[in-house]
């Protein structure tokens, strides 16, 4: 991190702290939120992208559904918590929906498809993944951070018959027509389960998933490809080597943390006409109140301070973290979606809410000011 991030002393830290303590001591309980803040800008409706802007293919809302949640991400959700919120995203004009066969091993996208069958497929758009494949076992099941997941094993299969097939078994498995986008999952530096040196297998998938998803989407199976990951470097070698078209990226971009991907991803991305959907906008919750930090990772040192800071900021100009950081995320002219995950349609409700809400010049002009994001950070309004 840079020493910009680490410009509060530990006593600073403390009494921004205690100086936001009635914000954050009203953190929800799990499935819950706090209620917006703030002035719903009149006649607000959820943002919408050209179907094919710079040539490619664009979800339909800026705002979709992050699915990770309805497979057991963090938390147990039940199947009664995943169709209302899935019913509440849809009757808030949510149409931009993310899900993998990893999320809950199928349990995710078994979950999705049981309201998106209900409606015509052009209606929305839905991303899926590849690079796992899921078969059913009596013997024993691999152990995962998923919560109650569905009794399936999973292997790593970049290749080009096992992209295929992974799609297959996705509409299966959800009962659509069609996928619209579908991602390369976890070809990451960071995925220790690889079973081998990250390079290796983007090898794999360069001669044989790359090539398969770029015939699918000439075939008119699919609209677009990319990348769904945690790190910089598949998705930057992809635009280098392959031809994708959108990007997930995950724990990369977001009002606390951004500016190496301002700098370099963003550009690099841009230059190629690939946009990205932005993937945990809200830090798995850190941003409203939770004391974790996206996936399991500890809570870097500098977060805390620069958090409070920002909530502090947040109350004297009337608005919400929630809301200052989804808004945020979504501001960079390359970003074609951001996706917050849900489990409860209160958190879709929340989340619909702050894409609303009018958030005063000054406040962003504020954080800048002290430097709490970047000075060329593209903010709402000035997109």
């Amino acid at each position: 991190m840079t020493s910009r991030r680490r410009f509060l002393s530990l006593a600073a830290a403390a009494a921004a702290l205690s100086a936001t303590a009635p914000l954050f001591a009203q953190s929800p309980a799990p499935g819950s939120v706090l209620p917006t803040r703030g002035t719903p800008r009149p006649g607000a409706t959820l943002a919408r992208n050209a179907p094919h802007a710079g040539g490619r293919y664009r979800p339909q809302t800026r705002l979709g559904l992050g699915g990770a949640p309805l497979g057991g991400s963090l938390a147990p959700t039940t199947d009664a918590a995943a169709q209302a919120t899935m019913a509440a995203a849809w009757a808030a004009g949510i149409r931009t929906f993310d899900t993998s066969p990893w999320y809950g091993l199928g349990l995710s996208e078994r979950r999705m498809g049981r309201e998106l069958h209900t409606h015509v497929p052009d209606q929305y758009t839905l991303s899926s993944k590849t690079g796992r494949l899921l078969t059913g076992t009596a013997g024993p099941l691999q152990k995962t951070n998923w919560h109650d997941p569905a009794p399936f094993r999973y292997a790593y299969d970049y290749s080009a018959a096992g992209t295929r097939r992974s799609v297959e078994d996705s509409l299966n498995r959800l009962g659509v027509a069609q996928l619209d986008i579908v991602l390369i999952h976890d070809l990451s530096p960071e995925n220790t389960d690889l079973g081998m040196p990250w390079e290796q297998r983007f090898t794999e998938a360069l001669k044989g998933a790359m090539p398969e998803l770029t015939r699918m989407r000439e075939e008119g199976l699919i609209k677009a490809w990319g990348f769904g990951v945690n790190r910089p470097q598949p998705a930057l070698r992809a635009v280098a080597e392959a031809d994708p078209d959108i990007m997930l990226l995950a724990c990369q971009y977001s009002l606390l943390d951004h500016e190496a991907t301002l700098h370099d991803t963003f550009p690099k991305l841009a230059e190629k006409g690939v946009s990205v959907m932005v993937g945990s906008p809200l830090l798995a919750g850190y941003l409203t109140g939770r004391e974790r930090y996206l996936y399991g990772s500890p809570i870097p040192e500098w977060a805390p301070a620069k958090r409070a800071h920002m909530a502090a900021i947040c109350e004297r100009h009337g608005i919400d973290l929630r809301t200052a950081a989804l808004q945020f995320a979504d501001a960079p002219e390359v970003v074609s979606s951001i996706i917050p995950g849900a489990r409860s349609a209160e958190q879709v409700r929340a989340n619909v809410a702050s894409m609303a809400i009018a958030i005063p010049a000054d406040f962003w002009a504020e954080l800048k000011q002290e430097k709490l994001i970047a000075a060329d950070a593209p903010v709402p309004g000035k997109r």
